[in-house]
């Protein structure tokens, strides 16, 4: 049934997103632990692009977006499996159907169905849905997030990064260079790094489960949309590593650098490291490299050179 609704409620919007959680559910579900071929992708140029789908992932997204296209013709869809679909509507639904499809296809419960609604680029609805053990986080802007209908909020106890316990999908997703001597910075500034959860983590850290922070990078719009109304709706703070709203319009300046934290006093310890000039991070990169030191000694003696005035 088509919506006659020109502008739906947020009540709405957010019995629909259940909606399309229901229907990725019935998807996956018997998937689960069976036998499934799995083929590789390559997503873009960083340092984790290829990445498995399996029929899963496809089928999910696509009973997800005919849910849309039946229910919302105007809305706009980005999803991971099948592109982008009038992206400059004024709702726009993105759309992960397995995020951390290395956990299903290894039989790890950690993945999770990712489903967004932004508003003029901007998520204000969230929702990460994790069907085998039947939890679901729903995040909406101005309102408590919730597990399962009921109210969550992330941890005060931890007030500093070298108390916290912070995640990461995989050490291998930060380019060398800037982004990896950053996330070195955070291990080494955090109590413990842990590995592994992906969408995961970052319900963890909004429930106050013991998680308080996780860093990542090289991630789609895709892969963090539905989580910021879901953190931010617990208490927390999500952002860019410069501290910016993860928006569709940000999300070329981005870079896919995203940093969650369980409260504002971690937010703002973890900018200090992560919101660091690129151009600082490259003179300390520069000076451990011998190479780097020849030719930085030779841009210098150029550099006077030219200066020099002409007779």
């Amino acid at each position: 049934m088509t919506s006659t609704t020109a502008s739906p409620s947020t009540s709405e919007l957010v019995a629909f997103a259940n909606e399309l959680a229901d229907a990725a559910r019935k998807v996956i579900l018997p998937f689960w632990r069976q036998p499934i071929a799995v083929e590789s992708k390559i997503e873009h140029d960083g340092p984790a692009a290829e990445s498995p789908v399996t029929i899963a992932d496809r089928q999910a997204e696509q009973v997800m977006r005919q849910l849309i296209e039946e229910r919302y013709p105007t809305h706009g869809i980005y999803g991971e499996e099948f592109g982008q679909l009038r992206t400059d509507a004024e709702y726009v639904w993105v759309l992960d159907p397995i995020d951390g499809t290395k956990s299903f296809i290894t039989g790890k419960p950690l993945f999770g169905t990712l489903i967004a609604c932004l508003k003029k680029g901007v998520p204000m609805i969230g929702v990460i849905d994790q069907c085998v053990l039947g939890e679901r986080w729903v995040g909406v802007t101005g309102e408590r997030t919730t597990l399962n209908g009921k109210p969550v909020s992330t941890s005060n106890k931890c007030a500093s990064l070298k108390e916290s316990m912070m995640y990461a999908t995989t050490p291998h997703m930060f380019h060398p260079g800037e982004e990896s001597d950053k996330f070195e910075q955070m291990c080494s500034a955090v109590l413990r790094p842990l590995y592994g959860a992906d969408c995961y983590a970052y319900a963890i850290v909004a429930s106050g489960f013991g998680a308080d922070v996780v860093v990542e990078a090289d991630l789609g719009l895709y892969d963090y949309c539905a989580l910021v109304p879901v953190v931010e709706g617990a208490g927390g703070v999500m952002t860019d590593w410069c501290g910016r709203r993860l928006t569709l319009e940000n999300h070329e300046r981005s870079k896919g650098r995203v940093v969650a934290c369980a409260n504002k006093s971690l937010h703002k310890e973890a900018m200090a490291i992560l919101g660091k000039t690129y151009t600082t991070n490259l003179i300390s990169t520069v000076l451990k490299d011998k190479n780097g030191l020849m030719y930085l000694a030779v841009g210098i003696a150029l550099g006077v050179a030219l200066s020099r005035p002409r007779n």
